[in-house]
């Protein structure tokens, strides 16, 4: 690095512009820091509000995507410093030295430091491997709502969703409302999910998200689909793209139904990929079947300085992101000198009423839908990583050789090495090594990652320290 440049410092970094990131930027403000908010994508809101401000927060995505409008107006009138467009590919830490985060923004590349780090990464989904998932025309619930809420694509063709969890719920009733054709539901949660459910829903009840809850489940209802229950396996089949979708319960009934396109959703999991890169500790998540960061009650991670706040830090919703990025502020406000202690007690004392009031109802959420699919047996010939195609009976085979975790799978397939750094096998190939192994997920972790956390030109890394941001 050229030592005659030196990057700017700010007081506070925060890394992504969701629900999360924007209440973080306004806490920031408020509380007198100077913050600078990074975000890959061209405008706040992240993936639940995606592109509300060009929206208007149209009515036929409903009342919890139009509400994502005040976040972002908020956002607005607050932040000094933003840089929409900008990809953190790399960040430095050391002991009681402000983080450098390296930066790319279009062909420009930089750098910048602060003294506090708070990413906000939201969640991504679930993987959910089925015989077919990889054919043209098969995709993520996620996916369908990216081309909804960023282009305002509707499907021309009858669609037929494949999972469970209230995000199918949601992405039925606004593609109805859009004008989308829905040919099924296929729904996987179990018919006997909802004993283990029961003994949390008193906290469901006192956490006060079953209004908004009961409101979805009307509508969807609503709307007459055809709904397939107890749904325990599927294929999606098709000659070069996807035609059909073929379905077995756990009753033994099987059908078909003929569909160019079919989106697949069990639930979202924390993009952890940035946290896992910097060196933040992870633990076993069982109630979401999913690795997490280990927090501090004020979003502090392992690694000194460094923050999570929102999805990144655990699954718990869009109403619960910003009290945890405004309570992660206040933390890194005390810590840097701007807030006493009782000052910043005093304040957070009705945001973390609220958060632990929304966090008691999501041990039912995660008990009601759990992940069918995606945590079944898979074909030895279904593709795992489909980067650089490496099938279940890959992976296992390489266990049987003497692989015993996801690094050494890595060696011998190149599983995760592919443009997404396993974001989206990680999951998956730690579970078939658990399941070949007969140990827990917890004991056979995830692929250790190295920066750059997403491909950069190799351009990025000769400028890299000569240019400061």
């Amino acid at each position: 690095m050229n030592a005659r440049l030196e990057a700017p410092v700010f007081d506070l970094a925060i890394v992504g512009a969701g629900p999360a990131g924007m209440a973080a930027a306004v806490e920031a403000a408020a509380r007198g820091l100077a913050a600078v908010v990074l975000d890959e994508q061209p405008a706040p809101g992240g993936q639940i509000w995606r592109n509300i401000e060009a929206s208007g927060g149209r009515a036929s995505l409903g009342g919890s995507y139009a509400k994502g409008a005040a976040h972002a107006a908020a956002f607005r009138a607050a932040v000094a410093d933003y840089r929409p467009g900008t990809l953190v590919w790399h960040v430095e830490t050391a002991d009681h030295e402000p983080a450098r985060l390296w930066l790319m923004q279009g062909e420009r590349v930089g750098q910048l430091r602060a003294r506090r780090v708070l990413i906000a990464p939201g969640a991504t989904e679930r993987p959910v491997p089925v015989p077919g998932w990889t054919l043209p025309g098969a995709m993520t619930v996620g996916a369908l709502q990216t081309l909804l809420k960023g282009a305002e694509v509707v499907p021309s063709a009858p669609v037929v969703l494949a999972g469970n969890g209230p995000l199918l719920y949601l992405t039925a009733v606004q593609l109805a409302a859009c004008g989308a054709r829905i040919a099924a539901v296929l729904w996987t949660a179990p018919p006997g999910a909802w004993r283990g459910a029961v003994p949390h829903l008193p906290g469901f009840l006192a956490s006060g998200t079953w209004r908004a809850g009961l409101g979805l489940m009307r509508d969807f209802r609503a709307l007459g689909i055809r709904v397939v229950r107890d749904v325990a396996a599927i294929e999606i089949t098709g000659d070069g793209r996807a035609e059909a979708v073929r379905y077995r319960t756990a009753g033994g009934a099987s059908g078909e139904i003929a569909t160019g396109l079919v989106a697949l959703h069990e639930g979202v999991i924390p993009a952890t990929n940035l946290a896992r890169a910097i060196g933040c500790e992870h633990l076993w998540d069982e109630a979401q079947a999913a690795f997490r960061p280990r927090l501090g009650p004020w979003g502090q991670t392992s690694v000194e300085g460094v923050l999570i706040a929102g999805d990144g830090g655990g699954i718990a919703g869009a109403d619960a992101a910003p009290l945890a990025g405004r309570l992660a502020v206040l933390g890194a406000a005390h810590a840097l000198g701007r807030l006493t202690l009782p000052e910043r007690d005093g304040l957070a004392a009705p945001l973390r009423r609220d958060l632990d009031r929304i966090l008691r109802g999501r041990a039912f959420i995660d008990r009601l839908y759990p992940p069918r699919l995606a945590r079944a047996a898979l074909p030895d010939a279904v593709v795992v990583c489909r980067c650089e195609e490496v099938t279940a009976g890959a992976v296992r085979g390489a266990v049987a050789s003497g692989a015993q975790g996801p690094n050494q799978i890595k060696a011998f397939l190149r599983c995760g090495m592919g443009p997404c750094q396993g974001r989206f096998c990680d999951p998956t190939v730690t579970r078939l090594i658990a399941e070949a192994r007969g140990v827990p997920e917890a004991e056979v972790g995830q692929f250790r990652l190295r920066p750059p956390v997403k491909p950069v030109p190799l351009t990025a890394f000769a400028a890299a320290g000569e240019e400061v941001a």
